[in-house]
């Protein structure tokens, strides 16, 4: 069945809507023989009466149409991603660092503290040092997982790949090297407030982090700023349930064991 999209008065685009639909609209007056309508397989948006023989439309039926001023373009269909999606895409981004640098870390750190524990002062400074390096080095990856990531031709990292998001300039344009970096960097501001910078993306006007803002940058479906913008998807995708259900009964575990060792705790004093 064809699909049919349409500009309203406003110059927004409307749609999908079936042809039917789309003559139901036209015989109430909401679609004009002036409306700029396209399904797929056109070259571009057409005036509806260049499609009037396709619709079933005599041209008798249609009322010559006043000269048209230069049409504004169109507000482009833009799926910004919530702050769900973003949080799962952070979790899977997470684990792939983890992944990266706990076997740099975990010695470092376990040499650390041997040594703080049995030397004498230096051995303390030393492991204070070791402990300095092991934020660094995490710092410094994560950093250039994204910035290499949102910077290159998938425009997002394996964990918004995951979920069917990118990173793109406001404008909808894939990010340079430097602004990506800049925006890897502004990343860490988010968790400079306490947090605070990751949570506003949940009630900005286009789910735009602390980082964001800073960067002139949006986060968005995977389909949109592109020539099949209909296949956004609105709703949470598959690998953001699973991710959140994981979340969810993690939270239930670590609830009912808190709440068994209060119970003992409290048992073992009377």
């Amino acid at each position: 069945m064809t699909q049919w999209y349409y500009a309203d008065a406003a110059g927004t685009q409307q749609g999908p809507i079936d042809t039917e639909a789309l003559l139901a609209h036209y015989a109430a007056g909401g679609v004009q023989p002036a409306t700029l309508v396209w399904r797929e397989g056109l070259d571009g948006w057409q005036l509806l009466s260049a499609v009037a023989a396709e619709l079933g439309l005599a041209e008798a039926e249609l009322p010559a149409a006043a000269p048209l001023a230069p049409a504004a373009p169109l507000a482009p269909d833009v799926v910004y991603a919530g702050f769900w999606r973003r949080f799962a895409a952070n979790v899977i981004d997470g684990f792939a660092i983890g992944l990266i640098t706990l076997p740099v870390t975990l010695p470092m750190i376990f040499a650390a503290g041997i040594a703080g524990e049995h030397g004498g002062e230096a051995a303390v400074f030393g492991s204070l040092f070791v402990q300095l390096a092991v934020q660094l080095f995490a710092f410094f990856v994560t950093v250039i997982w994204f910035t290499c990531f949102h910077a290159s031709r998938l425009m997002a990292s394996p964990g918004k790949l995951a979920v069917g998001i990118k990173v793109v300039r406001s404008d909808g344009q894939r990010l340079n090297f430097g602004r990506s970096l800049g925006r890897g960097f502004a990343y860490y501001l988010s968790y400079l407030t306490l947090y605070i910078g990751f949570l506003i993306a949940a009630f900005t006007q286009r789910k735009q982090a602390l980082h964001d803002l800073i960067c002139d940058t949006l986060v968005v479906d995977r389909w949109a700023f592109t020539d099949q913008p209909q296949r956004q998807q609105r709703g949470l995708d598959v690998v953001t349930i699973v991710i959140l259900c994981f979340y969810g009964l993690l939270l239930v575990g670590v609830v009912a064991l808190v709440a068994v060792a209060v119970a003992v705790g409290i048992h073992a004093a009377h």
